[in-house]
């Protein structure tokens, strides 16, 4: 079943606690809102399960239309698990090529080698400047009245956790599986007018899931796997009026040929149009005018390619400000 109580958090940063040596080692956040209340985040670095090393993704120059859809203000904001809200999904929500995710031990003797190292970098600046915000996807606890919280010590204990893939789990975690409700840190660095975001995941959990239950299912390329046939372009907003003439532009980036024969695109609203049924040359692109009502919107918008049997083969995001220049071809 899905998580119990999953939303994002936002506030500034106010302390940090690294746990490397714990059974089940946690980089512990403390988070105040605007009203002055405090929060825990923890943040797993470790897996219960072998291999142990989490997975990472972290995006510099992080660019997709949910920072637009961030709530106001500050504090926790509970978000209805599925499609068409404001929830994370690894998988569905296109937020960051899975090709890029690396693997780190949690905390090891020495500088900038581990998970520990690599959150230090970005939320110890964080902590420093007090208008960089941090956004914390995740389940809710608490809070915990007349209990103090065990790590930082305010009262009442309160915070979040499960900041990491919530799907495809293996073994007795599989009861937190659901679709649109991963975690995730996304911080705003106001000054610079740029997002830095954070992924984690478990190197147990399946990257292919059940549309309605987030278990995993067999088939499709993996993480690391190399995609052969990728989204390249994309034609968001055509010079003239509505309606307009979208289109989006594949590459067969492998050395062989490649059968799109069955193949569709899909967009946020997960409406679907058919490829054509063409067998894609080594190295060659194919323009795909886009039917069947899939659109793409101006104010920001997804593009996932999914293969005869449904499974996503490659997926890209844009924002609103990405598709401002009418008749320009976005590059991904």
């Amino acid at each position: 079943m899905p998580l119990n109580s999953y939303g994002v958090l936002s506030g500034a940063v106010a302390g940090i606690q690294r746990e490397g040596q714990s059974d089940t080692p946690h980089y512990q956040i403390e988070l105040v809102d605007d009203d002055g209340v405090h929060y825990r985040v923890a943040v797993n670095v470790e897996s219960q399960e072998t291999p142990s090393e989490l997975r990472y993704c972290v995006v510099e120059d992080f660019r997709h239309p949910i920072t637009a859809a961030l709530p106001a203000g500050s504090g926790w904001t509970p978000l209805p698990p599925g499609p068409g809200g404001n929830g994370l999904d690894f998988i569905r929500g296109n937020l960051f090529d899975p090709a890029t995710l690396r693997v780190l031990p949690p905390d090891v003797t020495g500088p900038d080698n581990d998970l520990a190292d690599l959150l230090d970098h970005y939320v110890l600046r964080a902590k420093r400047d007090p208008d960089v915000r941090l956004h914390v996807f995740g389940e809710r606890w608490g809070p915990e009245d007349g209990v103090p919280d065990k790590v930082f010590g305010f009262l009442p204990g309160n915070g979040v956790h499960d900041v990491h893939m919530n799907q495809g789990n293996s073994g007795a975690f599989r009861r937190d599986d659901g679709v649109w409700q991963d975690g995730g840190l996304l911080l705003h660095f106001g000054a610079e007018s740029r997002w830095v975001a954070i992924f984690l995941a478990f190197q147990s959990q399946s990257w292919h899931t059940d549309d309605t239950t987030g278990h995993a299912i067999d088939g499709g390329p993996g993480p690391q796997e190399k995609i052969p046939v990728r989204v390249v372009g994309a034609l968001v907003n055509p010079v003239g009026p509505a309606p307009e003439a979208e289109q989006v532009t594949l590459l067969n980036a492998s050395p062989s040929e490649a059968d799109l024969t069955g193949w569709r695109l899909a967009d946020r609203a997960k409406n679907t149009c058919a490829v054509p049924a063409t067998r894609l040359a080594a190295g060659a692109t194919v323009v795909v005018p886009l039917t069947d009502g899939v659109q793409l919107g101006n104010n920001g918008g997804a593009i996932t390619l999914l293969d005869p049997q449904g499974l996503k083969v490659h997926g890209v995001s844009y924002t609103a400000e990405q598709s401002h220049d009418e008749g320009w071809t976005l590059v991904f």
